[in-house]
């Protein structure tokens, strides 16, 4: 039996006798490399499920695999008339997309490698089934990029607007108020803007819904970015009037009940008031029904654009095999850039500094960064003749993975479950990453995140991260380190200052973290 034989024989067994015959064989086709796409990155839907589940930010995403499956359905009247044609060119972006995995599959940028792994899925199609297919699956295969989980990167930036809002309408209200960084000072009591009042939640969910209703219910595209536009602004103002109105219930009712009145009214009302008030407002503009299919099936198979692309039409047996090879490659790249490890010393310690000397690390409130997954460890108290006092945490990792990310959000100098809060953050000259923490109402502490990786010394993930992807694709392993310096603010002490004289005692860094890794 012939292999086009197999294919249609097994293409009848399947189901897909069902759907026109040109379809048949592509459709084997793009199972079969879905098929290997989906093993090539199985720990990243892993991944990316257990976020949908477990976090209540992406929540909604569970239905977006439904919502998909529905549009192509709309659409399935019109695409049996087109013909599936394999184009060449989409290789290029199916490269592309693997290689957007790969990199942030060996530099643990999760969001990289996830939403390289929906890409993939997109230009296998065009690869596979054509320019004319991809065309009139436009939307359902652009919807898919909802299926990655993003919008924590947000989170310090929304924090910072929700509180300038919340502080901008309680001293409109007459309430006195003081603002410093994401914590506000009324009489009533100290109120925080939190990561979960950032709002996130909201504005990720409004976006995906808005997206979805701007495509399907209206034509003019002038009206579908001025709806985008709301669901982006409205959610963001509205988080601000929420934040507002907590504190302003609080002046009079106290800060206990205006908690929970704000857990059960965000939770369960307020979302769905703004939805309902944004979806009536934009109601009387709908143009379109949302059960149109939107395309044309026969429009599409005589466009004179897409009869130009058939010049780079492909052989099918060519192009999964070229797909199937990419595959193959860049699994086993990956395999062995991910296996890399470091040599680290058995045991390390601090070192000797001239004019400071180490004392009891015995802090009013205990501070420990959080550093999962080191295979080094330390902390300690520095105190010169001056009194001055500064705190060193220092982690070093022989690998990076999972479990073992030095720079991920959870990591460094805000160890997560404890007193400590983030109050606000900066960069500085030097590179690193400054982050003033608060807690009790009182306690004030300056924290400066170094990491270091061969020759790079600063406080940026994102470099962090480019340093990693640059050794782990030449295979050369090198460790890690997470450096902090902190000072707790007292009456005879400013951070700013105990931290420059320790920076000036220690000369530069980097060689100074590196003879602490070289320790023997």
């Amino acid at each position: 039996m012939q292999p086009d034989a197999v294919l249609d024989a097994s293409a009848q067994h399947s189901g897909l006798e069902r759907f026109p015959k040109a379809w048949h064989k592509p459709l084997a086709h793009l199972a079969l490399v879905w098929g290997a796409l989906a093993l090539l990155t199985l720990r990243d839907w892993f991944a990316m499920f257990d976020q949908w589940w477990n976090t209540s930010t992406y929540n909604h995403i569970l239905i977006i695999p439904a919502i998909i499956a529905a549009l192509v359905w709309i659409r399935r009247e019109e695409l049996a008339k087109l013909e599936p044609q394999a184009w060449w060119p989409g290789l290029l972006g199916f490269a592309a997309a693997l290689l957007l995995w790969f990199l942030g599959r060996i530099g643990e940028v999760n969001t990289f490698s996830q939403l390289g792994a929906v890409a993939a899925l997109q230009f296998s199609v065009l690869t596979i089934l054509g320019p004319r297919v991809t065309a009139g699956l436009l939307f359902p295969l652009g919807y898919m990029l909802f299926l990655v989980p993003f919008g924590d990167e947000l989170v310090p930036t929304l924090q910072m607007i929700t509180a300038e809002i919340t502080i901008a309408l309680t001293e409109w209200s007459g309430v006195p108020a003081h603002i410093e960084g994401v914590f506000i000072d009324t009489p009533a009591g100290l109120f925080e803007v939190a990561e979960a009042c950032s709002g996130v939640q909201f504005l990720v969910a409004m976006m995906a819904l808005g997206a979805l209703v701007a495509q399907t219910c209206f034509q003019s595209w002038r009206r579908r970015l001025a709806f985008l536009a709301a669901c982006a602004i409205v959610p963001i103002i509205a988080n601000g009037i929420r934040a507002w109105g907590t504190i302003y219930i609080a002046q009079s009712q106290g800060i206990e009940f205006a908690a929970g009145f704000d857990h059960i009214f965000y939770g369960w009302i307020f979302f769905g008031i703004v939805v309902a008030l944004v979806l009536g407002g934009a109601w009387r503009f709908f143009d379109r029904s949302p059960e149109d299919p939107g395309i044309d099936g026969a429009a599409l198979a005589r466009a004179p654009l897409f009869a130009a692309t058939d010049r780079f039409a492909a052989t099918p047996a060519r192009t999964l095999a070229t797909s199937g090879a990419m595959i193959l490659f860049v699994a086993v790249w990956a395999l062995l850039a991910s296996r890399l490890q470091a040599t680290v010393p058995e045991s390390v310690s601090l070192p000797e500094i001239q004019g400071w000397k180490l004392v009891d690390y015995d802090p009013e409130l205990h501070w420990e960064p959080r550093a999962t997954g080191a295979d080094h460890r330390l902390l300690g108290r520095y105190r010169n003749a001056a009194g001055q006092e500064v705190d060193v945490f220092i982690a070093i990792y022989a690998s990076q993975g999972d479990g073992r990310e030095p720079s991920a959000p959870s990591e460094g100098a805000l160890p997560p479950d404890t007193m400590w809060r983030w109050k606000n953050g900066a960069n500085l000259a030097d590179g690193a990453r400054r982050d003033e923490l608060f807690a009790l109402g009182r306690i004030r502490r300056t924290a400066d995140t170094y990491y270091r990786r061969g020759a790079f010394l600063g406080g940026s993930a994102g470099r962090l991260k480019l340093a990693t992807i640059r050794d782990r694709i030449l295979l050369d392993p090198k460790p890690v380190s997470l450096l902090i310096l902190s000072s707790v603010e007292r009456s005879d002490q400013t951070p700013d200052a105990a931290l420059a004289a320790f920076r000036q005692s220690t000369g530069p860094l980097g060689p100074w973290i590196d003879r602490i890794v070289e320790s023997r």
